[in-house]
């Protein structure tokens, strides 16, 4: 049972924020290399996973199956929210050696050292694959384009990167004391700091779940739902809460999520008790209770009428 205070949601400034927040990304690997042309590195596929490219001296090319190449210049950035297979190379057309065959130097538990090549002009590359296990950022990610390439222009990133990416150029070249650490936090500023600088300027980012994010209204009515999945969210109460009438705020969220608020309300608790069965064990009547469920055969029911099967608890 909800207390007076509990009904009083503060109003978030910064949804879009507090969205990238919830990616709560977690760095598994990192790798610094050093590369001399010719060389070609056949990266595979990390399906849910992100994984991101950062050249600190040198260009490189970065090729996918099915799409134009990319030309990454020194200082930018290319990140592949969703773990897309790809060749990054000296030269557009240069064969990849798959990455799992190339000796690396292990440096520390997620971080290692690549020197491979044929002995010509150096590139520098700081690499790494991310991790992220929220609804939230699963959503998010969903949103993303295959790819995001961090141009510079002039010679310079847009001002919120530029000194990220040269402060982890130099952590990455020595690592001393702390520098994973150091890289690691790093590492997660910059992936942010990139996908917000998408989601703030492409056309692409107004449209569907990341538009409302940015809608005031409905952004708000997301946040709400999203903090406190459990609680007993209607039309009327989210109408009230985001200062809309009853009939304009729910043609409104239609119009905009392309759901009905009860539907979107349950399907971001199965996506949530998806999360957590596949994360840690946990009993129906816990994930009933933590999602707002009177009974474990109602929160089964819901599960299985949205995902297709039953839930099933994780052996521990």
């Amino acid at each position: 049972m909800e207390t007076k205070h509990q009904r009083n949601i503060p109003e978030s400034t910064d949804i879009l924020g507090e969205t990238l927040y919830s990616l709560r990304l977690n760095g598994l690997m990192y790798a610094k290399s050093e590369l001399t042309a010719p060389w070609g590195i056949d990266m595979p596929p990390m399906n849910g996973k992100m994984m991101f490219h950062i050249v600190t001296h040198g260009c490189c090319w970065l090729r996918f199956p099915d799409r134009e190449s990319l030309f990454l210049r020194p200082g930018e950035l290319a990140l592949l929210p969703r773990g897309e297979g790809h060749v990054i190379a000296s030269e557009e057309h240069q064969e990849g050696k798959p990455f799992f065959d190339i000796p690396v130097k292990k440096l520390s538990e997620r971080f290692e050292f690549m020197r491979f090549g044929g002995g010509g002009e150096e590139t520098l590359l700081t690499c790494g694959v991310l991790s992220f296990d929220h609804a939230v950022g699963q959503k998010l990610v969903s949103q993303l384009p295959q790819y995001i390439h961090m141009k510079s222009e002039n010679d310079r990133l847009p001002g919120q990167l530029q000194p990220l990416i040269q402060l982890m150029a130099e952590e990455a070249k020595f690592l001393g004391t702390g520098g994973e650490t150091v890289v690691a936090h790093l590492a997660d500023i910059i992936v942010i700091q990139a996908i917000r600088y998408w989601v703030e300027h492409a056309k692409e980012a107004s449209k569907g779940w990341l538009g409302a994010l940015k809608d005031p209204k409905i952004g708000k009515a997301l946040a709400v739902i999203h903090a406190r999945p459990e609680s007993t969210w209607t039309v009327d109460r989210l109408a009230e809460q985001v200062g809309m009438s009853r009939s304009g705020f729910s043609a409104r969220f239609t119009e905009v999520i392309g759901t009905s608020v009860k539907q979107y309300v349950t399907e971001w608790r199965m996506s949530l008790a998806r999360m957590k069965i596949m994360q840690s064990p946990v009993t129906l009547a816990e994930l009933a209770e933590e999602l707002g469920y009177q009974s474990e055969a109602a929160f089964s029911r819901a599960y299985k009428r949205v995902m297709g099967v039953p839930p099933l608890r994780k052996k521990g």
